[in-house]
């Protein structure tokens, strides 16, 4: 049986950690246990969207070093070695390498198409001056 949850908020403020279609069908003892879970797991969700926003105002400021010095968006080298490394991490955390390097490529692509957007605004500005 899959999770379903009908009534997902619009936003955050409102969420709410004991939804679960699983109610009234499971012994009270396991749903509470399931959602003591649940609630570490929303922690660490939380904790990755803010560490993903460090990284991106990191990458962010890379991005306009690129753009001010005429660099290319991607690095090639750098983000083989990234995978490389994210690989080795994960294996030493027992999480599935491939995973590790499905979700830096998301990563590298999403920092690539910024970094090209902040070239291109990088060139209209220089235009215009």
């Amino acid at each position: 049986m899959t999770e379903q949850n009908h009534a997902l908020p619009d936003d955050a403020d409102s969420f709410n950690p004991a939804a679960s279609s699983l109610a009234g069908q499971v012994d009270r003892a396991v749903m509470d246990e399931l959602l003591s879970i649940r609630s570490s797991i929303d922690n660490i969700d939380a904790t990755l969207v803010f560490l993903l926003a460090e990284r991106f105002k990191a990458t962010q400021k890379v991005g306009i070093l690129k753009a001010t010095h005429k660099l290319p968006a991607g690095d090639p080298g750098r983000e083989s070695a990234q995978i490389a490394r994210l690989r080795r991490l994960a294996e030493d955390a027992h999480l599935d390498p491939a995973f590790a390097e499905k979700f830096l490529n998301f990563i590298i692509s999403e920092v690539i198409r910024h970094h090209e957007a902040i070239a291109e605004d990088h060139q209209i500005s220089r235009r215009q001056a």
